[in-house]
């Protein structure tokens, strides 16, 4: 919903007032740069706080806004209006053929296979705090996803050491998904999914296999293994 803009400023001098969704636009702005709160900050001079208050809708006025507008290249006006895409290009963009591309705003932790491996399947996979960087989505995942960057060679050539995946624990794993189990060692491992029915205990009996044939297959009838998740996303980095 948008709200009207009040342009009466004469009477508090140097505050820009208004009430639209300005924060909406500020974030659109920040994140199609690839910038996090933290960036536009140092980039606009203002505190993160200012950021932060702004885009959550905290604060719908601010006198940092020509500040924060010039720091993204736009005009308050534009800021304001969230009609940024009517500007015409500027030199720099006029003969490119690529343009920025909004980023994700869900944040993903990246945690390591060993505490992929302490997961369980009734409690958060991982304490707050727990993962050491984030990436971002725009996928609709449910609040337990988490990310893994990939160890090993088994699952080449379609997987690669150090592509980084993004796995949903609440996604049940459909036959050629791709999973990450965890094993009898309590270590977690990444394998396409292949279910083989139920077995003579009246459980799933399902493989976990390599795409590497140099890898063998495990079989949850010979080794105790538990699905944590389906990947719903990979992301291979051509330059690290």
């Amino acid at each position: 919903m948008y709200l009207s803009i009040n342009t009466n400023v004469a009477e508090h001098p140097g505050t820009i007032q208004y009430m639209s969704n300005i924060g909406k636009h500020i974030i659109a702005a920040r994140t199609a740069r690839g910038w996090s709160q933290g960036d536009l900050a140092a980039k606009a001079g203002v505190s993160q706080g200012t950021i932060g208050h702004l885009e959550s809708g905290r604060n719908q006025s601010s006198t940092k806004l020509p500040q924060i507008a010039s720091a993204l290249g736009l005009k308050v006006e534009e800021l304001i209006s969230g009609e940024t895409e009517k500007r015409a290009p500027n030199e720099e963009t006029r003969f490119s053929n690529v343009v920025p591309a909004p980023v994700g705003l869900r944040r993903i932790p990246l945690i390591s296979s060993v505490q992929a491996g302490m997961m369980t399947e009734a409690v958060d996979p991982f304490p707050p705090g727990g993962a050491f960087e984030y990436l971002l989505t725009d996928l609709d995942v449910s609040e337990h996803a988490f990310a893994l960057e990939l160890e090993g060679r088994s699952m080449e050539p379609e997987f690669r050491e150090g592509d980084r995946i993004i796995v949903d624990p609440a996604t049940q794993p459909q036959p050629g998904d791709y999973v990450v189990a965890k094993n009898g060692r309590e270590e977690a491992t990444f394998k396409k999914y292949r279910p083989r029915g139920i077995g003579a205990s009246g459980r799933e009996v399902f493989e976990l296999v390599p795409l590497n044939p140099d890898y063998p297959t495990i079989n949850s009838e010979n080794e105790p293994a538990r699905i944590i998740g389906v990947m719903v996303e990979h992301r291979r980095y051509r330059k690290r």
